[in-house]
């Protein structure tokens, strides 16, 4: 299972790399976050937990104390910034359906986007990675015993909540928030608004009343032929006119309700993934942070080992979930995959649209 996890982490996470290269129209600033995510991800499943199967297998760290400050620290940044990585990637969901009009707008300047990406590392980073390298130094000395590879405060329950806040609880409830307003929105924008039938009505009734004004000269018996046909002539004149106006509206009504329904359904789709974003980062994420806190605050006694390494193996998975979850369900990264995996599939098939994750 472990050698199963670490192939389907690496394999995955480069194959979204991978096709992100190949494929110049992925480069879009949301798939801009789905790389990072990717590159974060993939390092958990080459460098991670390849490093620790030894350690669980022999209950000993082989590799001596330098080596495992270098992996705590990058364990800890890689798993912190796969979390941050979710929160952007479900805020920039959140803009794309909310503010849709300026989130387009924003979609060429990758300038922007990379600036995101690179402050993600630096916040993950500082979340853990000088408590990592300066507590034992801060506390006059390591707590750690021989062969064994843990961080200094793993025991430490103020310093574990407050990190468990920032880590898991704020970005838990950040993509909860987010896929809520999603739904809202789209809640909002599915019920038929009064004004639109209004609209309908109006301008019906303004195209049945128009000719009223017009045949009232024909009605005069005392006016000459003359002066009954000047109206008759303005009439036609004037008919064609209110005609093409009135199908002109018509025409656009229609665009914009057809660009609004498409826009609904992508949006709907959107807010399908974010609630599937929600439900595995919280299946995989809570178990190893609530048993990490109450270990801590009972000094390792009240929780079995066997619980709480579970608890580690399951928060690796997410990274092997990731690939499948995010790109896996936008057409795009699809389409690229069929393009690098089975070409020929493509070739043969050029027009067939792949079946969208969710309808």
């Amino acid at each position: 299972l472990m050698a199963l996890l670490i192939v389907a982490t690496v394999l995955g996470n480069a194959l979204v790399m991978l096709a992100f290269v190949a494929d110049s129209s992925l480069r879009t600033q949301n798939n801009f976050f789905l790389l990072n995510l990717a590159i974060s991800d993939f390092l958990v499943g080459a460098f991670c937990i390849p490093l620790y199967v030894p350690y669980v297998l022999t209950g000993r760290w082989p590799f001596g104390r330098g080596l495992c400050k270098l992996w705590l620290v990058v364990d800890y940044l890689l798993c912190t910034s796969s979390v941050f990585n979710i929160v952007l990637i479900s805020y920039d969901r959140f803009l794309s359906v909310t503010r849709a009009v300026s989130y387009r707008a924003q979609q060429g300047d990758t300038r922007r986007a990379v600036q995101k990406m690179v402050l993600v590392w630096v916040l993950a980073f500082l979340l853990y990675g000088p408590a990592i390298l300066s507590w034992e130094y801060l506390s006059g000395g390591s707590s750690i015993p021989e062969g064994h590879c843990y961080a200094e405060f793993f025991y430490n329950w103020y310093f574990l909540i407050t990190a468990s806040t920032l880590e898991f609880f704020t970005p838990f409830l950040s993509v909860t928030f987010f896929n809520l307003s999603i739904y809202l929105n789209i809640q909002r924008r599915t019920r038929p608004e009064p004004g639109e039938v209004a609209l309908g009505g109006g301008s019906g009734g303004g195209a049945a009343a128009s000719p009223t004004p017009s045949t009232s000269p024909t009605s005069s018996s005392g006016s000459s032929s003359r002066g009954t046909e000047r109206p008759r002539s303005l009439k036609r004149g004037s008919k064609p006119s209110a005609s093409s106006a009135s199908l002109e509206k018509r025409m656009k009504m229609v665009s914009q309700s057809i660009t609004q329904r498409f826009r609904l359904s992508r949006d709907k789709k959107v807010a399908k993934s974010l609630a599937v974003i929600v439900s595995i980062f919280g299946l995989c994420w809570a178990p190893y942070t609530l048993l990490m806190i109450i270990r801590a605050a009972c000094h390792g006694h009240c929780i079995p080992d066997y619980w709480y390494e579970t608890s580690f193996w399951l928060l690796w998975a997410n990274s092997a979930v990731n690939p499948v979850l995010y790109p896996l369900c936008h057409y795009s990264f699809r389409r690229a995959f069929t393009k690098l995996l089975c070409p020929q599939k493509l070739k043969i098939q050029p027009h067939s649209s792949l079946e969208h994750c969710w309808k």
